[in-house]
């Protein structure tokens, strides 16, 4: 390893943001020997992971659930010492179709699956499963992920199996996705399998606040530093020279410019533009020309469950979302927890619809898979919004994201989009954060 730098003012780095990707930068950086110090907005830590009170029961605003293959996340357990706290269980897929509910997600739930004839099956099938074995996906890169679906499983499983899920999500960004995106769910979720048969899942006991505190106690022994509620209202670049950063002053008056000679921003990249404006015109023009999907996701506490599936695929012309979530399914509790997310772009018209909109949606959209529930069934249920949830990685995407290393030497911005194809999540954004920190730490002069 290199040795960190003497001079105080070289070995302290700023960090922007501190949800997983940032925490991941800024513990990786202590263990170079290095002083991060981590600006977050919010007054908690952890972004869409980030724990709230559901009625006594601290819980992440937005589900998260683990993969087998989320070989960043199990590193980074056994590195905090904290990997006899990951729980797994055997969890079952469904899909509400032509109002029934149905078993999904392994080969006797296919063939069993009503409203399929058997060739679009088997060509179903088939699709899942070479692209489950499947490891390049640069050749997937440029083509749109709705002609490749189709060519393969045929327009009878399209319309019945893909084609909600790609509307209900991404709406008019739908036919301009990435094949190389799409084939990378597949394949996450496809390889956390313990069989053919049976599909594994985990949750970490305490939710992922248990990583979150445990990074940030790691931060912290090891002499780095993370101030909530203070927002960065600037990265400051003078002459093509990086500066610092502008906080917010508690009066909101007269911006507080700390001076570091490396900043790494792991901030959701349509912010940069403003964030960061004496940035070359190129560069603010690739940020700025990024498309995200916002979320609002409601959450509902119940008496009684909906079903026995910890995820719920939906095709119904009477419910505008894609699937939903039973997380108690996979986390045994005392009652039983639902995610219901709206994905939708964030210029939108509906995401301006107030959280009683969605909320009475959802109670409904319950009420029809489970005739049995009833009004004094839900406990209680909330609706939380984040506008910029998902990245909408259209076709060449590899190619139109600026590197992480900018042209202005000792600035690093990146967020979720940088490990594209792979989908956003903690296990991804440990393993890339680590590699961002190693990256700033050997910068050479």
């Amino acid at each position: 390893m290199e040795s960190p730098p003497s001079n105080s003012t070289d070995n302290r780095i700023a960090v922007l943001g501190a949800g997983p990707m940032g925490l991941a930068v800024a513990y990786q950086l202590v263990q170079e020997g290095y002083h991060p110090v981590v600006f977050e907005a919010d007054d908690r830590l952890g972004g869409m992971t980030a724990s709230f009170d559901f009625n006594g029961l601290q819980i992440e605003r937005y589900y998260h659930f683990h993969c087998l293959s989320d070989h960043g996340l199990l590193q980074m357990l056994d590195d905090l010492g904290i990997a006899d706290r990951m729980r797994w269980t055997e969890t079952r897929m469904g899909y509400w179709y032509q109002n029934q509910l149905q078993d999904w997600g392994n080969p006797l739930a296919l063939l069993r699956f009503r409203g399929l004839s058997l060739t679009a099956k088997i060509r179903y099938g088939l699709h899942a499963f070479v692209s489950t074995k499947r490891t390049g996906w640069q050749d997937l890169d440029h083509q749109d992920a709705r002609s490749w679906i189709r060519r393969w499983v045929g327009d009878e499983a399209w319309q019945a199996v893909w084609r909600t899920l790609f509307d209900y999500k991404f709406y008019h960004y739908s036919d301009n996705l990435s094949a190389a995106w799409i084939w990378s769910r597949i394949h996450r979720v496809g390889r956390s399998r313990s069989s053919l048969m049976r599909e594994c899942l985990g949750y970490l006991e305490g939710g992922s606040e248990t990583l979150l505190q445990a990074l940030a106690a790691a931060i912290r022994a090891g002499g780095g530093e993370i101030h909530l509620n203070t927002p960065v209202t600037e990265v400051v670049i003078n002459d093509q020279q990086l500066a610092g950063v502008k906080v917010a002053s508690p009066d909101g008056v007269t911006p507080d410019l700390q001076p570091f000679t490396r900043v790494i921003s792991t901030i959701p990249l349509p912010y940069v533009p403003k964030l960061i404006p004496a940035l070359p015109d190129a560069t603010r023009a690739a940020y700025a020309s990024l498309r995200n999907i916002a979320v609002v996701c409601v959450i509902a506490k119940l008496r009684q469950p909906v079903s026995d599936k910890f995820w719920l695929n939906i095709n119904d012309p009477e419910m505008d979302i894609p699937g939903l979530v039973e997380y108690s399914n996979l986390h045994p509790m005392e009652n039983h927890l639902v995610y219901v997310p709206f994905y939708l772009p964030g210029e939108h018209a509906k995401f301006a619809d107030s959280d009683a909109t969605f909320i009475n949606k959802v109670r409904s959209y319950l009420k029809k898979i489970n005739p049995r529930l009833q009004d004094n069934d839900f406990i209680d249920i909330r609706a939380s919004r984040y506008r910029y949830a998902q990245p909408i990685c259209e076709p060449g995407f590899a190619d139109r994201l600026p590197p992480a290393e900018l042209p202005i030497k000792g600035l690093w911005v990146a967020d979720t989009s940088h490990y594209y194809p792979s989908d956003r999540g903690i296990s991804e954004s440990m393993e890339f954060g680590r590699q961002l920190a190693r990256q700033a730490c050997h910068q050479r002069d």
